[in-house]
């Protein structure tokens, strides 16, 4: 999702540090407070579970220990990568897909075990919304919403950074945000050049934020929530829809409210 807006935007790895890592800090702290309430009963003690535990053996989840060392190394060279974006140029989809064939290169995996891995009917699922998006684009139908945005709009950055993020919030939560980011980031592009801005413009990072944190309102609101329950699934934990939802609707309303006081102080109030 943050590729697709970088790519637009002209946005580097490091830009979404400088502008979101305070945020993400502040976010991580004020989410223990709910998450202490919400999972409140999964807090108490229970003796035999805790000598369970303290009877497992670390090293034992280490079933590789060559592999640990090898991914680890391909994960530090990618996101030296991602840092050196402004210098090598390269987008990090590429430095991404470059990580995984590197370590499919140096390890002893068998490429059809690294494959029977993927996630083919998530990936399905976004090509198909992915040529959707795009038959939007060529028929029209996304300049036209851009208009009426750009006319609703108008010169108010502060009203239209603040209604974008809310704006996006709800969406992704009932739309996955990767494709709602694909559909909306043309139109923030023509919102940002009407406006006169570069791709460091508070509506970008408005964009960012509504739809990342909107993402978790719902189990399809994001393609981590829709790996993450086929996981879980798998292994005999199933997480209905409604109960993801009801945590992930509070979740979203604390961090969205933050996130909108963020905006306006970090861009407005202080800029």
């Amino acid at each position: 999702m943050t590729g697709i807006i970088a790519s637009r935007a002209g946005l580097t790895f490091n830009d979404f540090l400088v502008h979101l890592a305070p945020l993400a800090a502040v976010l991580v702290v004020v989410l223990l407070v709910p998450c202490r309430v919400m999972f409140r009963k999964s807090f108490a003690y229970d003796d035999d579970r805790a000598a369970e535990i303290m009877a497992l053996e670390e090293r034992e989840a280490i079933r590789d220990p060559r592999l640990m060392v090898q991914g680890l190394i391909v994960l530090a060279l990618v996101v030296a990568g991602f840092v050196l974006h402004p210098v090598l140029h390269y987008e990090p989809s590429i430095v991404a897909l470059l990580g995984a064939g590197l370590l499919v290169a140096v390890s002893e995996v068998e490429t059809n075990d690294v494959l029977a891995e993927v996630e083919w009917p998530t990936l399905a699922f976004f090509a198909g919304l992915f040529i959707m998006i795009g038959g939007l684009i060529d028929t029209g139908v996304v300049s036209e919403v851009s208009r009426w945005l750009a006319n609703l709009i108008g010169g108010n950055s502060l009203g239209g950074s603040l209604t974008l993020l809310g704006g996006s919030a709800v969406l992704s939560g009932v739309v996955d945000n990767i494709p709602y980011v694909a559909t909306m980031a043309p139109i923030t592009s023509d919102l940002v050049r009407d406006m006169g801005g570069t791709g460091h413009h508070v509506l970008w990072w408005a964009l960012a934020l509504g739809a990342d944190l909107g993402g978790n309102a719902t189990a399809i609101g994001a393609s981590a929530n829709v790996v993450v329950l086929g996981i879980a699934e798998r292994n005999r934990q199933p997480i209905p829809f409604w109960q993801f939802t009801k945590y992930g609707l509070t979740v979203t309303a604390v961090t969205v409210t933050i996130s909108l006081a963020y905006v306006w102080l970090r861009y407005f109030a202080l800029a």
